[in-house]
């Protein structure tokens, strides 16, 4: 059973807890991706702050849920993306996110929602890769994203990115510099935030990211060198 190292609260123990009764999780998914204009707003037109759709959704308001997803669904599949996550995990994925936000939303605090947000999705990046190695070697999945011509849905998340040659050589630096440099440059979280992400501290995030630096320089100069070759 997986265990959610971030909010200290394992799957069995959140499914043997629930604040209310779980809602019709594919059903509202299929309601958020056909909406969607980024902005923050209820229906009938009533704007709101996001600190009170979080407040509505954990008194069990559906339809604050269903907001909170609907602004945050496209930083998330971003993210998973750049961690990693292949183009036809990325709807599995981004909804086992906001099932796990549900089902932890009553312990939110008062906090930067984003920075938990990001952590609920680095923990569920990291066991979809602890899935995918059991499955097969690390080696072979990149070997066949390379060969795979791009979804949909990762034409829609590269559009974020400068182009498939960065997103590339990103996915070559080990994690603990990739996530920070994911975070910093394409998120712009703070190095404050980064820290309280990825759980170090803010020297470790501040080295990490020019580290990172150096190795994604060094990764492009001789994936350019190759192609050049």
């Amino acid at each position: 059973m997986a265990n959610n190292s971030a909010l200290g609260i394992s799957t069995r123990e959140v499914r043997g807890n629930q604040p209310h009764d779980m809602m019709d999780i594919q059903n509202i998914f299929k309601y958020v991706t056909i909406r969607g204009d980024g902005s923050l707003h209820m229906q009938g037109g009533m704007t709101v702050t996001e600190t009170e759709l979080i407040e509505r959704a954990q008194r069990g308001d559906k339809g604050a849920y269903i907001e909170l997803i609907r602004i945050h669904q496209r930083t998330v599949e971003k993210f998973a993306f750049q961690c990693g996550v292949h183009s036809n995990d990325l709807a599995d994925v981004s909804q086992e996110v906001f099932v796990k936000l549900y089902r932890f939303l009553h312990q939110f605090k008062q906090d930067r929602f984003t920075t938990w947000l990001y952590k609920i999705t680095l923990n569920t990046t990291r066991d979809y890769y602890r899935k995918e190695q059991r499955e097969q070697a690390k080696e072979e999945r990149l070997s066949a994203q390379q060969q795979l011509p791009a979804s949909s849905a990762e034409k829609q998340v590269l559009n974020f990115e400068e182009d498939r040659l960065l997103h590339s050589a990103i996915n070559e630096l080990d994690e603990k510099y990739r996530y920070p440099l994911i975070l910093f440059y394409f998120h712009e979280l703070k190095y404050e935030e980064i820290a309280g992400v990825l759980n170090i501290s803010l020297s470790t995030v501040k080295v990490r990211i020019l580290r990172a630096k150096e190795k994604l320089k060094a990764v492009i100069m001789q994936e350019g060198s190759v192609e050049n070759g």
